[in-house]
């Protein structure tokens, strides 16, 4: 589909998304692949990086790519595990760093004659992260940076436009990353930059028009921004062959249900509202387990929304909103080097008795890049900013089993909480936010008389894409008067608590 692509091949690096990412932002299109399945239209692609890996080229579980068809034929940059790889199979020396090289350096050399080091100067912060080091690069190789713990920091090879570097150009630690990244991708490699929103919509709608043709699409709406983009992007393709399902699980928010149908209607989209509120409640009765419940929700969906699209005639494609991390995070259960996340319902995910060929217009972009997509199809700002929900609602929010007076509770505390952040401006500032009810009561006072009701917790953090967070310091005046809210306004709760856990070790969502 692009004509300027990069592909980056994946050793199992935990920054690899972020490569990526930092590609994207040069407006320049590319892909992840396993370092072990280099695809097949190689041609097709106008340079490559390597990523790092928590592996050693000196142990026995040394990940070998094969690079037949790239090295000396494509531009070729090597992050800190794909660099140590050259440099050892390369005639170079690799051994065991004397001082744990992880964290912030400075280059104390940097060869400022060299395009791949333009605007970049010495001083200049680099990350470090990783146990081995280039003691000897190989006899063929030019040294390119040092810092003052590593005599190797970055080389290339002479006679092929190939570059390693032993330190991550792609976290926001390395102040001059995204210039070196520009370097080697436009200065060197030539790859164009027209990877931009509009072009993707363009590209993607005449995709969808071949792919789909006259056929009949159904696609289930979440009210979240993925498959709100997803329905517009089939919608600009297809038409009136586009039929959308939004369920009601009973897990939503205080009135999201009619307040997202009548959103939806205004953007001239054929939106069927399935309130299944009692079936979900009625699988969920009982159980307490976290994957219980995601798998009764799951089943329980599939089964609602089966039923909904047989009620369409000749219906023949099921539209997605995966995004790229999904597909990521998936391809490790089958067998990629990066360590398994989760595995993800709307990868691979459907039912064989559906008998439905799948479209997923967003599979090849991050979260932020459907937010940019979705402004250039204009779609409402503030659905674009929502925070990300998790697809079980609040059942996840409820630790325990869950009825519909817990759900009620919980509503109404989300509410208060969710509200007063947009209230006094600080809904922006945050990535996610939501309030958890805790399986536990606590001793109050009200009125002079004794309560034992339930504890809520409020949790708000701050992220770029989910995978780390940081919880946010919100101000005491907001959490004392959303406390205050909440106990006096939501009967049957008598303690507010706020989470300060960042993630890892803590995770977003409590289940």
């Amino acid at each position: 589909m692009q004509q300027h692509q990069v592909l980056i091949l994946d050793f199992g690096s935990q920054y690899t998304q972020l490569i990526a990412r930092r590609v994207r932002e040069l407006n320049i299109y590319c892909e992840i692949h396993p370092y072990n399945s280099v695809p097949k239209n190689i041609q097709n692609f106008k340079a490559v990086i390597l990523s790092g890996s928590p592996n050693s080229v000196r142990g026995e579980l040394v990940l070998h790519p094969d690079l037949t068809a790239i090295r000396g034929k494509k531009p070729m940059l090597a992050v800190c595990y794909g660099a140590q790889y050259l440099a050892h199979f390369s005639g170079g020396k690799v051994a065991e760093s004397n001082i744990r090289e992880y964290g912030r350096a400075n280059l104390s050399f940097v060869k400022k004659e060299e395009p791949f080091f333009a605007n970049i100067s010495e001083g200049s912060q680099v990350w470090m992260s990783h146990s081995d080091t280039i003691k000897e690069l190989p006899s063929q190789a030019v040294l390119l940076a040092s810092t003052s713990d590593v005599a190797n920091a970055a080389y290339k090879i002479e006679g092929e436009t190939t570059f390693g570097i032993q330190f991550h150009p792609e976290v926001y630690h390395s102040t001059d990353g995204k210039q070196l990244l520009e370097n080697f991708l436009v200065t060197i490699a030539g790859v164009a930059q027209t990877w931009t929103p509009d072009s993707f919509v363009e590209s993607t709608v005449n995709a969808i028009k071949e792919k789909v043709g006259n056929d009949k699409v159904v696609l289930g709406l979440s009210g979240g921004v993925d498959s709100s983009v997803a329905a517009v992007l089939l919608h600009k393709a297809i038409g009136k062959n586009l039929y959308c399902i939004f369920v009601n699980n009973g897990l939503l928010r205080k009135d999201e249900f009619s307040s997202v149908l009548k959103q939806y209607e205004g953007m001239g989209l054929n939106v069927k509202g399935v309130d299944a509120s009692e079936r979900f409640l009625t699988k969920l009765a009982g159980l307490s387990d976290p994957e219980a419940k995601r798998k009764a929700i799951g089943n329980t969906f599939i089964d609602v929304f089966d039923d909904e699209a047989n009620q369409i005639k000749e219906v023949k494609w099921l539209a997605q909103g995966t995004i790229y991390p999904d597909v990521i995070e998936s391809v490790s259960v089958n067998g990629g080097p990066s360590a398994t996340i989760k595995s993800h319902h709307n990868v691979g995910g459907l039912p064989d008795f559906m008998k439905l060929k799948i479209v997923e217009p967003l599979r090849m972009i991050f979260k932020d890049e459907v937010r940019r997509v979705g402004a250039s199809l204009g779609i409402d700002k503030q659905l674009l900013g929502r925070h990300p929900f998790p697809g079980p609602g609040l059942a996840i929010r409820i630790l325990g089993d869950v009825t519909e007076e817990k759900v009620r509770i919980l509503q109404e505390v989300d509410a208060i909480f969710i509200n007063g952040l947009r209230e006094d401006g600080l809904y922006d500032k945050v990535w996610q936010a939501g309030a958890m009810l805790l399986p536990v009561n606590s001793v109050g006072v009200m009125g002079d008389e004794r309560t034992y009701e339930k504890v809520v917790a409020l949790r708000a953090v701050e992220s770029t894409d989910g995978m780390t967070a940081d919880w946010v310091d919100l101000p005491y005046t907001f959490l004392q008067k959303t406390s205050n809210k909440i106990i006096n306004q939501v009967k049957g709760v008598n303690r507010v608590v706020y989470d300060i856990s960042s993630k890892p070790p803590a995770t977003i969502e409590w289940e």
